[in-house]
């Protein structure tokens, strides 16, 4: 990595993380404060997380300039306070909902927060004069299957987008599974694995990318620090894996034998899941950048002004509760949307 160029980025600035207690958001915040920010704002509407991320600020990486905030991303008047207290010069946008076949039956939940809620903090960002505003995307927005790959998507496209008309420079980051994160496989196999098995996969041929969290997170300040505006960054994701052979190679690790002394059995595809997810859009050419394992996927940009109407559509159609006109409308907006619960 480019450490000096990153370090360049994040220096003496105001960085501003929503989700700051999932995953991501939470390394981002451990591998930023090495970098000497003058400031760094939590957000996270989960009570738990954000104490947890502010403690270990505090008591183990011994760094104190920061605020944490319980607030959702959502609520447009709170987020607003944030900016004109703090006047972040960075904002990362890890915030939102991820778990795939529990937002198939939450579809409103998913469109509030993951698209409504990526809207209200670019604005944002663009209102207050930030500098750059990073989204934290996902491989599931490419030709999704699923309610939080389309709202994702739509996120991605609302960004580009913005990033035309603004003096803010919109960058987006968009990567596979990682490792251990809350309520991805790993940790479950491991609770399976304590339990005595049975290990369970849903499809003998399912596959993902998988990164390390630290990995992602690096990855994304570096893309961060090197975009412009306007770019949609890949990063190396490496070889797919096969999830039976990951739930094999966890038994073989604890000690035991697949199938004999741990069994791995298949329960089917869940709502909303792929046997195999994509990185990039087949209209999208995918190039190489200067930093090895970040490539730049060059994709056309929507049309703004029927994107924006049919955002305000969408926003009075989910006042209505209508989940189904909701659907529609995403649909019209990711047209390549294959969203199972139409």
């Amino acid at each position: 990595l480019e450490t000096q160029e990153v370090l360049n980025f994040i220096q003496n600035k105001t960085i501003l993380i929503t989700g700051a207690g999932g995953s991501i958001g939470s390394e981002i915040c451990r591998q930023l404060v090495a970098l000497e920010p003058k400031k760094v704002i939590l957000i996270d509407h989960s009570e738990y997380n954000l104490y947890n991320i502010g403690w270990e600020l505090e008591h183990t990486y011994h760094y104190k300039n920061f605020e944490s905030m319980l607030i959702n991303v959502s609520d447009r008047n709170s987020m607003e306070l944030v900016f004109i207290n703090h006047n972040p010069d960075v904002v990362f946008h890890a915030a939102a909902y991820k778990h795939v076949p529990l937002l198939e039956t939450q579809i409103l939940q998913a469109v509030q927060n993951n698209f409504f809620g990526t809207k209200t903090v670019a604005e944002l960002s663009t209102k207050y004069k930030c500098e750059k505003f990073i989204l934290i995307s996902t491989d599931k927005a490419v030709n999704p299957t699923n309610i939080m790959g389309a709202t994702k998507r739509m996120a991605e496209m609302f960004c580009q987008n913005l990033n035309r008309y603004s003096n803010t420079s919109y960058i987006t980051v968009r990567f596979g599974n990682v490792l251990d994160s809350a309520g991805s496989v790993v940790p479950i196999f491991k609770k399976q694995l304590q339990q005595g098995g049975p290990l369970t996969v849903t499809h003998p041929d399912i596959t993902r990318f998988f990164m390390s969290i630290p990995e992602a997170s690096q990855l994304v300040l570096q893309a961060a620090a090197m975009g412009e505006g306007g770019e949609i960054f890949v990063l190396d994701m490496g070889q797919p894996i096969k999830i039976s052979s990951l739930a094999e190679r966890i038994i073989t690790l604890s000690g035991q034998r697949p199938y004999k002394d741990i069994d791995i059995i298949f329960t089917g595809l869940r709502p909303g899941e792929k046997l195999y997810e994509e990185l990039f859009y087949q209209s999208e050419n995918h190039n190489p950048t200067q930093r090895k394992k970040i490539f730049l996927a060059q994709s056309k940009t929507s049309n703004f002004s029927f994107l924006k109407e049919k955002i305000e559509t969408l926003e009075n159609t989910l006042t209505s509760k209508d989940e189904v006109k909701v659907l529609k409308i995403i649909c019209e907006i990711v047209p390549e949307a294959k969203i199972a619960c139409i």
